[in-house]
């Protein structure tokens, strides 16, 4: 039991410090260490075995935090100082998690009717980065309130859905820095309305996406891949220059290599219980 705690805790702290960061997916993180099944499981049959339920999803939860106090603003702080071989990074990241996400489709063989869904995925993703980024947060009072009700509901959707980045989500809807902001301060006018829209966001929407994921997984989890594959193209920052091209190559290969590895030990403790 403090075994699996320890793991759940940490693997929180890994989710949490990547969900800020511009175009990586916090439910892609979660189904590469393969805890986001359970996640999805323990919010939605939550009344079942609420004592089970509630000591995991708050471990979870408590780790998040952790992470996104405690490592967010470094990782945003490289990412600003090292653009270049910061995103390389998570492009390997991201490329890891994919051969998971591939064996969770059971694609068989070649079929029209799986590129379909995949491409669907791809097409949604490429669609939401056109939008363009307004001032939701702009507004105060009452209405100021009920817009970060919304956004925060809006972000849980990203949140649940693997390959949609959360932190894409509020640059979308204009509120990026705010959120940040009130993070970094502790400015609990925001904070409150935004959780509060995301715990009913997540409460909401997990229910459906457990039962299309188990009625229709294929569908489901090409959809899923098609919107990591998508977010690819927001994390993409150029070809490297110079003596960049080898730095970068090695961040690459380092971020498919750690995520390949972490996958693998998740799989395992998968099959395991």
């Amino acid at each position: 039991m403090e075994k699996n705690m320890v793991h759940t805790l940490w693997k929180g702290m890994f989710v949490g410090s990547t969900m800020l960061v511009p175009g990586v997916s916090g439910g892609s993180m979660a189904m590469i260490l393969g805890i986001y099944d359970k996640l999805v499981t323990a919010v939605s049959s939550f009344g079942k075995q609420k004592g089970k339920n509630l000591l995991f999803l708050g471990t979870f939860s408590l780790g998040g935090i952790l992470g996104m106090v405690l490592f967010a603003n470094p990782l945003l702080y490289l990412i600003e100082a090292y653009p270049m071989m910061m995103l390389y990074f998570f492009l390997g990241a991201v490329a890891g998690g994919i051969p998971l996400m591939y064996q969770k489709a059971q694609v068989e063989g070649f079929s029209f009717k799986a590129l379909f869904y995949l491409v669907l995925g791809i097409l949604i993703v490429l669609l939401m980065s056109r939008f363009p980024q307004n001032g939701m947060g702009q507004e105060t009072g009452n209405a100021g309130f009920l817009i970060l009700l919304i956004a925060g509901f809006l972000a849980a959707i990203a949140l649940v859905l693997p390959g949609i980045s959360v932190s894409f989500m509020l640059l979308v809807m204009g509120i990026y820095e705010t959120v940040v902001e009130a993070i970094g301060s502790f400015r609990l006018g925001i904070l409150i309305p935004f959780g509060v829209g995301i715990l009913l966001g997540i409460i909401l929407t997990t229910k459906f996406l457990e039962m299309v994921m188990i009625r229709y997984p294929q569908p489901t989890y090409l959809m899923i891949l098609g919107f990591v594959l998508g977010s690819v193209t927001e994390i993409f920052p150029g070809i490297p220059r110079g003596i960049e091209w080898v730095i970068c190559i090695l961040m690459l290969v380092a971020g498919y290599g750690i995520i390949r590895l972490i996958s693998q030990a998740g799989t395992e403790e998968t099959e395991n219980r």
